[in-house]
């Protein structure tokens, strides 16, 4: 899944435009965090792929490894709502709404389109698409129309949701600066938290009543994953909070957000209860691992469990202290450079995975997991490091560039 997080001041790779600004202060580990959810993501397909899945727990701990989707989602949440935060707080305008989807569409189309065009071209499955299908394709619309995405190209159904998010986070944003400035703003925010679980349970317990037969991808549109990028905005908050106090010694305590910095402030507890809530979502909770569709209430659970997965582990990134070694860990340079990397390996591994069953004899189902996984990410590494230096750093260069006058979002 997609993995877009990166603002109109912080790029996908998780730089600061205005590295060491007070505004926008760099926060090294993260990048650490999306290389790990691009990694989960590639495991659960190879996974998939090598016939892995099963409703063994094991088989279940494999399926779930696409709890990477929602670190990318809560970190999506986490640095995109960051300058709106910012620019409220100072009494500013929001960034410029042309601007902000200028530099959105050159952080993630190029490449995605890069991957696209050969997922089309060259594997037979999507022989037949025809002039709408590569359409469809080259706009990510399959999911809102189809009940299938291309071959080749199925993990990008996150991608689409995200940047659905994108488009919509102007109006979010404005509504939550709106709805948590004042007094007890600490639970203003949980009321946001608890409004986007509400979206989330609507429309994941309503779909018995809208799902036929061929009917498109409802249930991986973004209202069924919007309480893991609201999770992000919240942290965000929290986060925004802690800066303006001067730090999180001086968060007021007692307080809702002085216990979430404190339990930040522990990123070993943090990875434990994410882990805990790990383990719950690989029981039948949560559903079935694949092949069996989960029950509305199954689905709803699963997307709350790895909302607090997620959300624990950019807690315990975020808050970390910087001289302990966890934080340094996070900020090691190769760790940094695999999170640079990571949109480019989430955008082809799937590509990498046909290429490999259609060269070897090792068929799909067939098993050589750990072979599979071994060749799957050295190759998807190598083509990503060649998109990233070939494609994603030149493009940059354009993205202060735009046509035409910018159009403002209202004034918060």
């Amino acid at each position: 899944m997609s993995s877009d997080v990166s603002s109109d001041v912080t790029g996908r790779d998780g730089t600061s435009e205005a590295a060491g600004s007070r505004d926008y202060p760099v926060l090294p580990g993260l990048d650490t965090v999306r290389a790990l959810g691009a990694f989960l993501v590639l495991a659960t397909h190879v996974a998939f792929w090598s016939g892995g899945y099963s409703f063994t727990y094991l088989g279940t701990l494999l399926a779930r490894l696409d709890v990477g989707v929602p670190l990318f989602f809560v970190l999506s949440g986490f640095l995109l709502s960051r300058p709106f935060l910012v620019r409220a707080r100072l009494g500013r305008r929001p960034p410029e709404l042309r601007s902000y989807l200028w530099k959105r569409g050159l952080r993630v189309l190029p490449v995605y389109w890069v991957a696209a065009v050969l997922a089309m071209a060259f594997l037979t499955d999507n022989a037949g698409a025809g002039f709408l299908g590569w359409v469809r394709a080259l706009t990510l619309s399959d999911m809102y129309v189809m009940d299938r995405l291309p071959a080749g190209l199925t993990q990008m159904w996150s991608l689409a949701t995200e940047i659905a998010f994108y488009v919509f986070l102007p109006l979010i944003m404005l509504g939550w600066n709106r709805a948590v400035r004042g007094s007890r703003t600490e639970l203003r925010v949980l009321a946001m938290i608890v409004l986007s679980v509400a979206v989330t349970a609507v429309w994941v317990l309503s779909q018995p009543q809208w799902l036929v037969e061929h009917t498109p991808l409802y249930l991986q549109w973004l209202p069924t994953t919007l309480v893991w990028f609201v999770v992000g905005i919240a942290l965000s908050e929290v986060h925004e909070h802690v800066l303006q106090a001067g730090g999180v010694d001086r968060v007021p305590d007692p307080g809702l957000f002085a216990a979430v910095v404190r339990l930040g402030r522990q990123p070993g507890v943090c990875w434990v209860l994410a882990g805990a809530l790990f383990a719950i979502a690989c029981t039948p909770l949560a559903g079935p691992p694949i092949f069996a569709p989960a029950t509305p209430a199954q689905l709803l659970t699963k997307m709350l469990l790895y909302a607090g997965i997620g959300g624990l582990i950019v807690l315990g990134t975020t808050f970390a202290d910087e001289r302990g070694l966890y934080a340094r860990v996070m900020a090691a340079p190769v760790l940094r450079h695999l999170g640079h990397i990571s949109y480019g390996v989430f955008c082809i591994h799937i590509l990498v995975l046909h290429l490999i069953s259609h060269v070897s004899d090792w068929a799909q189902f067939g098993g050589y997991g750990w072979q599979r996984l071994a060749v799957t990410l050295l190759v998807s590494v190598a083509a990503a490091e060649l998109l990233h230096f070939g494609i994603e750093r030149p493009i940059q260069r354009l993205r202060g560039r735009r046509a035409g006058p910018s159009v403002s979002v209202t004034t918060v």
